[in-house]
């Protein structure tokens, strides 16, 4: 169990993987969630305070950077000054854009980098000092997940905006581990290959039989294993995927 006020943050929280993961490290930590719908935090934030967690909602757009630094202003005034921050998740996963790359707009092409890559820009460049400052304090090596897709590793047809915006994110992962690995921070690109099984993809796949949906407290279940590799073993990208997905 991690000291008494230390904190997580999960940024892009909704009724799949951003829920799943604040209801995990809720367990042993203080949370902070960010969404820009106050509607998507406001049901879990309610869920885990009346749990006996201890939880906050702050409505951020990630890909505005003074939204993003107003929410770290609040976050910091509610860990005050003997807490800190040991954790975080990027779950901004932006618009999904499938359609002919001669038929989109600038505005639709720019969604997958403004989510994933500028977002993510904002987000880490927040979270990285309180995360150095919480390297002798933290029980497990503070840590920075970013959710991310097989998008990050191929751009396939009629996804143009989604995988442009993911590989931004892989390679931001991948800079911040090497230049902050070494000083403490663990930093993860976590690759989420395949539907996940929430509420509005109930009818998906209904005939591939009971293991062809990723369960997103499986998701949760993982990110913590993550957060607490020691400095001797970091994973720094790892693949998430049903036992029958394609790849």
């Amino acid at each position: 169990m991690a000291a008494p006020r230390a904190w997580a943050v999960v940024a892009g929280v909704g009724p799949g993987t951003g829920a799943s993961v604040a209801r995990k490290f809720a367990q042993s930590y203080s949370v902070a969630l960010l969404a820009r719908n106050p509607s998507n935090y406001e049901p879990i934030v309610k869920e885990i305070n009346n749990g006996g967690g201890h939880a906050i909602g702050i409505s951020t757009d990630t890909s505005d950077g003074g939204s993003v630094a107003n929410a770290f202003k609040q976050i910091k005034e509610q860990i005050g000054g003997q807490g800190k921050l040991v954790a975080a998740v990027y779950n901004v996963g932006g618009r999904f854009i499938r359609k002919p790359f001669l038929e989109l707009s600038e505005g639709e092409f720019e969604s997958g980098w403004e989510a994933n890559g500028r977002g993510a820009f904002h987000f880490s460049q927040q979270v990285i000092p309180l995360l150095l400052d919480a390297v002798e304090a933290s029980n497990y090596p503070p840590t920075l997940i970013f959710t991310s897709a097989t998008a990050a590793m191929k751009g396939s047809a009629l996804c143009a905006s989604f995988a442009t915006g993911k590989f931004a994110m892989r390679a931001l992962a991948q800079s911040l581990a090497r230049e902050f690995g070494p000083k403490g921070i663990h930093v993860n690109h976590a690759i989420i290959d395949g539907v996940i099984d929430i509420e509005r993809t109930k009818e998906w796949l209904k005939d591939a039989g009971p293991d062809a949906k990723i369960k997103p407290e499986a998701i949760a279940d993982t990110y913590w294993w993550i957060h607490t590799q020691p400095r001797t073993c970091f994973t720094n990208e790892i693949d998430i995927r049903p036992a029958v997905e394609k790849w």
